[in-house]
């Protein structure tokens, strides 16, 4: 396994490599893959193998059975960033397939900037790679499309109910565990921190519980770089409830960062500051969220009716093209980037008011650009 893990580590710390400028990017790339890929191996022999491939390609299915019961002629292709089948080689079905445009729908809810922008931007590299001329969108970040919202609200609601747990309890709170991302791209622009915020805040006022949930970060001490903040424990280590409610709020697949980092090291962690832990499980076989990632591709291709936030222009990645359910609109500055931290978030970025209508452009066989296990940047 050794031998899959650390290649696998080398494309996600070169596709980041930026974070540190003053490295060699491939060796640097190298000795980060060697130094963690061996806890990596011992976290997919504990949970008995990433489940992500098999999550992905059964929502690409479902997917392409909502699509077609809407009359919509596409081909779904599950691909990934860091393992195969890599984002390229769907990019080439496609082409193969005479698709007449392509659609790249990243399968990560809020919009980061190693997540889904490196998710399109590898689509445009390959089809620029492939000297392929075919009309491109891409669907960036969808976290507040409301049958999406209301999925993730009831996902939790369910769980509280079978565990006969109440978020109304004074000694119980709701607690999300987000995936961190870097300082610097929040300073450079990304969203990511305050689609965090928002959408933690959404779910619960769902829930009914208004302001008692907390926020927490998955960070990866990888690299000597500032990370969102605060990291989970030591947000979990400052709350007075000795019972929490986990929601893993930026995943839609298990998979390592979730069954060993929170079910193992987080819970471990918790209960030894007296705490009790319940994580609710990643929603992935949910039957509405195929219908969320049809609607997604329907309204980027003008072929269904705009949900209420309709897709605008992405702000996170302002290229012609990209479509979101976040850009219409400005943002507060973030709560998750210290004061200390060298600088201050910039302003919303310009939205690309020069993208071309989605509209019009008619049935397509289509692409689904699929996240790899999450970043470990």
């Amino acid at each position: 396994m050794l031998e899959e893990v650390t290649p696998f580590l080398e494309r996600i710390f070169l596709q980041n490599a930026d974070l540190e400028s003053d490295r060699s990017a491939h060796a640097r790339a190298a000795q980060l893959a060697a130094a963690r890929a061996p806890h990596l191996v011992e976290a997919y022999r504990a949970i008995g193998g990433s489940p992500l491939d098999a999550h992905a390609r059964a929502q690409a299915e479902a997917l392409g059975e909502a699509l077609d019961a809407r009359s919509m002629d596409a081909r779904i292709e599950a691909v990934f960033q860091f393992t195969p089948p890599f984002i390229r080689d769907g990019v080439a079905r496609a082409r193969e397939g005479r698709a007449d445009v392509l659609v790249g729908l990243p399968v990560y809810p809020m919009c980061g900037h190693s997540t889904t922008v490196a998710a399109l931007d590898s689509v445009r590299a390959a089809l620029d790679e492939l000297g392929w001329d075919v009309p491109f969108i891409g669907v960036a970040g969808w976290h507040r499309h409301p049958g999406y919202l209301a999925l993730r609200a009831e996902h939790i609601r369910a769980f509280v109910r079978e565990r006969a747990l109440n978020l109304s309890d004074p000694d119980t709170i709701l607690y999300f565990s987000a995936h961190g991302t870097p300082v610097k791209y929040i300073l450079e622009g990304n969203r990511y921190d305050r689609y965090v915020e928002e959408h933690c805040r959404e779910i619960a006022e769902a829930l009914g519980v208004g302001d008692r949930f907390a926020v927490g970060f998955q960070n990866h001490a990888n690299r000597r770089i500032a990370w969102t903040w605060p990291d989970n424990e030591e947000r979990i280590g400052t709350l007075p409830e000795r019972r929490l409610v986990v929601d893993a709020v930026s995943f839609i697949h298990e998979q390592s960062e979730t069954l060993d980092e929170l079910d193992r090291e987080l819970r471990e962690a918790v209960e030894a500051m007296g705490k009790e832990m319940y994580r609710v499980p990643v929603p992935h076989d949910d039957p509405r969220f195929a219908g969320v990632l049809a609607d997604l591709v329907g309204q980027a291709l003008g072929q269904s009716p705009a949900e209420d936030p309709a897709l605008a222009p992405c702000r996170c990645r302002p290229v012609p093209g990209t479509w979101c359910t976040n850009g219409a609109r400005d943002l507060d500055p973030s709560p998750y980037v210290k004061s200390d931290s060298g600088a201050e978030p910039r302003s919303d970025p310009g939205s690309a008011t020069d993208s071309p209508s989605a509209p019009g452009l008619g049935p397509h066989p289509g692409l689904r650009p699929e996240p790899g296990p999450g970043p470990h940047t």
